[in-house]
């Protein structure tokens, strides 16, 4: 049947009333099949999405209250319900179930709307009652496994894979679950709409290996049953009561359920990889990279499947992963997040408090607050402070909201202003919270080593977001404040550069930037630590070419010697009493072993001087993913087993780091910006891309890149950027931040810029229409001369501004500017 002549068809039974006997009646659009019983009970007991099967009993989805311990659910009625057949719906009434004390009722609408199915419950409680659980209502499918997972409306992820026990609950806020299976391609939108009311969802593998898919409509958030009181844990095992008791008020509600079906690789589908493995990389993106998100309000890098359920707001790359996940889900949930964090995790001084769990076990004690964020008990860590900044900065640019970026401007300030105010001695080098290794405390993301006083791992953090954070004070009118961050960066670079000799943090003798310097001067962790030396060279603190490749070939040299499929932490081992005993003797944890959270880091600092190296150890990610699905916190450095009982989110920052450094994919907060370090074997990669609700294609070859959508493309030899607005298009020229040329015109255009220099600017079109030009960044006031298929027309003056601007019919296949 032609995608024209798609309709909807309801097959309802002959008559118009019944009650009585068991009977089925059956709704139908395109995709999606139901099957309605009624007798003495209510239920849905089939649904068959695009010819699968996904629901096959009579327990199939119902509504189900438990009150005092007693469960009432439509299964098993009062009377029997009666079902009217109308024009385009079919409703059942009269639905009631409870007791004599406390019967509810409920009226069912299901209707269709194109390809949806609409469900709306009409439910009302004669009297308030405290509720023990509610599933309102329950989706029995068919198995744990008929579904890959669900994504949920703010970017995160029910993992079926990760409920490898019988009674494993999931409990999440919010109002849609896309249900996905890689299998079959089939997804299942389910979207419910509830006004002015609250809604939770619940996954549960239950005792027969199917799925139950429960909602809850409150009049408040739910909230977690468990720990100890603390009543955060999402995630637990053996039990389904993952939500506490709640207030149910007397009267009617009412909620509407959408079902939905889509095609799972045209919503997720993410192109033609070349030289990599893309079904493994998107595996990777569409899973791992998610599961740190463990509810609406809370992502991080631990999974929701952890035993404490651990949140980093020190880790700078969550927003970071928004960039390959790709998901405006993701983004806009993260917004949300941060919202949260900016109002419950900074302190009224600017400290931004580094974690929140679960539980409370790694709680430093009386360091936390009732939401639940705490100090770690390792130390005061603090790179959170410029890493709240900096997620806060990659969001910006991902999204371009300047309303929402203006909401934080005043928290990141303080931020940034708590963390300056730590540089006693005025050398640019901010100070931690302790003078020396002896004092055993930790202050970084590598929580059990024990860096002290003038810390390079936090300085280069902050260099990070001191250089990002300004950019966004210039474009938030405060040029003054940009500058002090600016000037305060700017030190701190001079003197991180400076040798240990001189109080920097450059190891002559190592070649390496140290972890840290404690307060008499002496230099710890001269061992080569990765992600220190992997941020200075990323980052841009290493502004000598020399050093950096030097010290990028030195890991290399050591990594092939040692056959390792990823950096490690440090390439030789911490000295005696730099961290926590057990990291003795090397390599142990913290101590050299394999974490695949800097691997975004790694990629960027190898993409601009030996992409190739890059390349291998993402291949090599995506080989050991392929062997045990990277269902690890980390890698031993002897057999390079997988070990620890998280998964890190982290572990997905090689494929990260494949799509910003390599493929050069780069949203900022006005344009897509690529700026690729492809090697020969990638030639040919076709990256479909969502950006700002369109879908860019990516065509990379060597030499030669193109951006496109459904109107315009750009293609050039180098970096550049691409903008796009109704009948607008904008080039940006190399990393130049306001546009170079725009092109205004009706119709479609393709634009092959051949040279973008001051010399000249030169390129060719192919145009439906008439194209309107403006060329900004010529010299002012200055002649300009058009060529046009190689004619020369002059063209007048340039303006003040140093713009251009002229008209060409769609004939025209050549194009170029030249000033005197």
């Amino acid at each position: 049947m032609s995608a024209g002549r798609l309709f909807v068809l309801l097959l309802l039974i002959p008559c118009s009333v019944f009650a009585g006997p068991p009977r089925i009646t059956t709704l139908h659009t395109a995709r999606l099949s139901l099957a309605l019983g009624t007798g003495d009970k209510a239920c849905i007991n089939s649904l068959i999405v695009n010819g699968q099967k996904v629901l096959s009993a009579e327990d199939g989805a119902y509504s189900s209250v438990t009150i005092d311990g007693n469960t009432y659910s439509s299964l098993h009625l009062l009377a029997a319900p009666v079902v009217t057949r109308r024009k385009d719906a079919i409703v059942i009434d009269n639905i009631r179930y409870g007791d004599a004390a406390m019967t509810i009722r409920e009226r069912w609408v299901f209707t269709t709307s194109g390809p949806a199915i609409r469900w709306k419950i009409e439910r009302s409680f004669p009297k308030a009652v405290r509720i023990d659980a509610a599933t309102t209502p329950v989706f029995n499918f068919d198995g744990i496994n008929l579904w890959d997972g669900a994504y949920q409306g703010y970017g995160g992820l029910a993992w079926f894979y990760l409920f490898n026990e019988k009674e494993c609950t999931y409990g999440v806020h919010t109002r849609l679950s896309s249900f996905w299976s890689s299998k079959t391609g089939n997804g299942l939108d389910v979207i419910v709409a509830a006004p002015g009311r609250q809604v939770s969802m619940r996954y549960t593998r239950t005792n027969e290996d199917r799925l139950a898919f429960g909602v809850t409509v409150s009049d408040a958030p739910m909230l977690p049953r468990y720990d100890s009181g603390t009543h955060r844990r999402r995630f637990i095992r053996g039990k389904t009561d993952v939500w506490a008791s709640y207030d149910q008020g007397a009267g009617r509600s009412e909620q509407t359920i959408t079902l939905g079906y889509f095609d799972v690789n045209a919503r997720y589908g993410r192109g033609h990889f070349v030289g990599i493995d893309g079904d493994k990389a998107s595996a990777v993106l569409n899973t791992i990279a998610r599961i740190g998100v463990i509810d609406s309000l809370h992502f991080g890098g631990n999974s929701w499947h952890t035993p404490y359920g651990p949140i980093c707001l020190h880790e700078q790359y969550i927003a970071q992963m928004g960039l390959a996940i790709n998901d405006a889900h993701y983004l806009t949930g993260y917004q949300h997040c941060l919202d949260f964090y900016r109002d419950h995790a900074i302190r009224p001084d600017g400290r931004v408090i580094p974690r929140w769990a679960y539980s409370d076990e790694d709680m430093m004690p009386g360091q936390n607050t009732p939401e639940g964020f705490y100090e770690a008990q390792w130390g005061f860590l603090l790179d959170s402070n410029p890493d709240l900044v900096t997620n806060v900065c990659d969001l910006f640019d991902q999204t371009g909201d300047l309303g929402w970026v203006k909401t934080h401007q005043r928290s990141c300030e303080k931020a940034l202003d708590w963390i300056l105010s730590r540089d006693s001695d005025g050398d640019g080098l901010v100070e931690m919270m302790t003078d020396n290794e002896g004092q055993k405390r930790g202050s970084d993301w590598i929580d059990i080593i024990w860096a002290s006083y003038e810390n390079a791992f936090v300085n280069a953090k902050l260099y990070h977001a001191l250089e990002k954070w300004a950019a966004i004070e210039r474009l938030l009118n405060d040029p003054d404040r940009a500058g002090v961050y600016e000037a305060f960066a700017a030190k701190l670079k001079t003197n991180f550069n400076k040798s240990i000799r001189d109080g920097g943090f450059w190891d002559e003798t190592n070649g390496c930037y140290v972890h840290w310097l404690d307060k008499d001067g002496s230099a710890h962790g001269r061992n080569m630590v990765t992600p220190v030396n992997f941020m200075a060279i990323a980052y841009g603190i290493c502004g000598d070419s020399s050093r950096a490749r030097a010290i990028l070939d030195t890991i290399e040299s050591r990594m092939e010697q040692e056959k390792l499929f990823f950096w490690p932490l440090c390439m030789t081992s911490y000295a005696p009493g730099d961290g926590n005993d057990w990291q003795f003797p090397f390599p142990n944890y913290e101590n050299g072993d394999l974490f695949l959270s800097w691997g975004s880091i790694a990629a960027k600092a190898y993409a601009g001087y030996r992409p190739e190296v890059a390349v291998r150890y993402i291949r090599k990610v995506l080989d050991q993913y392929g062997k045990d699905g990277l269902a690890f916190q980390r890698y031993g450095r002897r057999k390079q087993d997988g070990l620890g009982d998280d998964i890190l989110s982290g572990n997905s920052l090689s494929i990260v780091g494949l799509y910003q450094s390599i493929y050069g994919i780069n949203p900022l907060y006005n344009r897509f910006y690529l700026e690729p370090h492809i090697t020969p074997e990638l030639a040919g990669t076709e990256i479909n891309y969502n950006f700002r609700g369109e879908i860019l294609r990516i065509g990379l070859e060597m030499g030669r890149y193109r951006v496109s959508d459904s109107r315009f493309s750009v293609s050039g030899s180098g970096a550049f950027g691409f903008f796009h607005a109704a009948d607008s298009m904008q080039y940006f020229a190399g990393s130049d931040a306001k546009p170079s040329l725009e092109a205004i015109t009706k119709g479609a255009l393709n634009l092959e810029i051949a040279e973008w220099r001051s010399a000249g600017r030169e390129w060719e079109q192919k145009a439906a229409l008439p194209v309107f030009y403006i060329v900004h960044g010529l010299r002012p006031n200055v002649e300009c001369s058009l060529f046009i298929n190689g004619k020369e027309y002059p063209n007048g003056k340039s303006d003040p501004s140093g713009r251009t601007l002229f008209a060409v019919p769609p004939g025209v296949t050549r194009l170029q500017i030249k000033q005197q």
